[in-house]
């Protein structure tokens, strides 16, 4: 029932827009901090539980291990209905606690970093890859990568928390717009926020097998990619509103070049890390040439406003030759983009059954095309992580 809910709700969304769900697809193993860390006092003891029950409430959520009822889960969110909305409300009750224990870790790992290595490798922290290529030919099930290093954990659940609020901003997509384009820019701010702070000092620890989540650059493409998708929301917004073609296909041609950017790092972090898939990258590319048809097709329209059909033909022609040439395997991806190139191409027949009636305008091509500008209009919304100021106290055996 659950699945075809969710099949439902991307439907409606994927009617404006490709989606790439692998981000919020991670699975962990279980952590219990009270077994790793020698508390000294009760309230450090009480901190360590709560932050072991609050861990297992995602283990449960991500690993589809929970047994607990809709209306029971429904009622432990506060009455949250949305099963993303539920799981973002609990990795918000788990990260502050995590952020404390962060940095009293942190700081006694600074003046006792054997002590702090024995604990860290007790703890045993796993996760497995949603971008990594054996994630998507292992049908043993995921593969889990071990760093025990709690900026490691840090950094997985935010990049859960970010991959999770793209799915919430698809889910409100079709009745709320502004709404998601709002999520899509937090969840950019989270991803911004680990590319910045969070992963680079982990970089230099990390070992030859590790899941390419935990690299600073692919969470700048995550940042840039949810940027795209909130530019390319609003400018359905735009679209509803009656906006001129000119505008829109600036604003489409925006989303294009957020998604570019994005592909230049992708290049740089494969040299890198060759076990990222491809399917990213697949994705990012059919996005970019969606919206570039998109925004041509548009710009074709403000041309034949301006008396330009001739030049609108010619913009047509090019962009239609150029996104034909790899089309999208699997569904929904290939319904969606082959749908736009049937209504830019039956708008390229109005133009030219037009032309050749009344017009007789000149066909202009390659280098005698005009080039489109585009406008980003969006930014993102920085993250500021929540830390509950306790005061933690452990036994440091010397």
């Amino acid at each position: 029932m659950l699945k075809s809910m969710e099949a439902s709700r991307l439907s409606k969304g994927l009617k404006m827009m490709l989606h790439f769900v692998q981000p919020s697809k991670l699975k962990t193993k279980k952590i219990v901090f009270e077994d790793a860390y020698a508390a000294c006092d009760s309230l450090t003891l009480e901190h360590l539980k709560e932050l072991s029950s609050k861990r297992k409430a995602i283990e449960d959520s991500i690993n589809e291990s929970s047994f607990i009822t809709e209306a029971i889960a429904k009622e432990m969110s506060g009455g949250l209905e949305s099963r993303f909305e539920q799981d973002i409300h609990k990795i918000e009750q788990y990260l502050p606690l995590l952020e404390n224990l962060f940095s009293y870790a942190d700081l006694t790992r600074t003046n006792n970093r054997t002590q702090m290595a024995q604990w860290t490798v007790a703890l045993k922290i796993r996760w497995s890859s949603a971008l990594s290529t054996s994630s998507f030919f292992n049908f043993k099930g995921p593969k889990f990568f071990q760093i025990d290093n709690l900026r490691f954990e840090l950094g997985m659940t935010l990049f859960l928390c970010g991959g999770i609020m793209r799915e919430r901003a698809l889910e409100v997509l079709p009745a709320d717009l502004v709404r998601s384009a709002t999520i899509f820019r937090q969840a950019a701010g989270i991803y911004h926020h680990l590319a910045q702070e969070v992963l680079p000092p982990l970089q230099p620890e990390l070992p030859p097998a590790k899941p390419p989540e935990v690299l600073a650059a692919v969470s700048t493409i995550m940042s840039l990619i949810c940027l795209a998708e909130a530019q390319a929301v609003t400018t359905r917004k735009a679209e509803e509103k009656g906006t001129s073609p000119s505008l829109l296909a600036k604003l489409h041609h925006g989303v294009r070049l957020f998604l570019e950017e994005a592909i230049g790092i992708f290049h740089t972090v494969f040299t890198q890390c060759k076990d990222i898939s491809p399917r990213l990258l697949e994705f990012m590319y059919f996005c970019k040439y969606l919206h570039q048809l998109k925004g041509q097709q548009y710009f074709a329209e403000s041309l034949k406003a301006c008396g330009q059909i001739g030049v609108a033909i010619g913009v047509l022609c090019s962009v239609l030759t150029n996104v034909k040439r790899k089309i999208p395997g699997e569904e929904p991806w290939k319904s969606l983009y082959q749908k736009q190139i049937q209504d830019a191409s039956e708008v390229l027949r109005k133009f030219v059954h037009e032309n050749d009636f009344i017009w007789h305008e000149k066909i202009p091509s390659g280098n005698q095309l005009p080039l489109l500008e585009g406008n980003k209009i969006v930014n993102f919304i920085p993250y500021s992580p929540k830390k509950w100021e306790k005061q933690l106290s452990f036994n440091i055996l010397v």
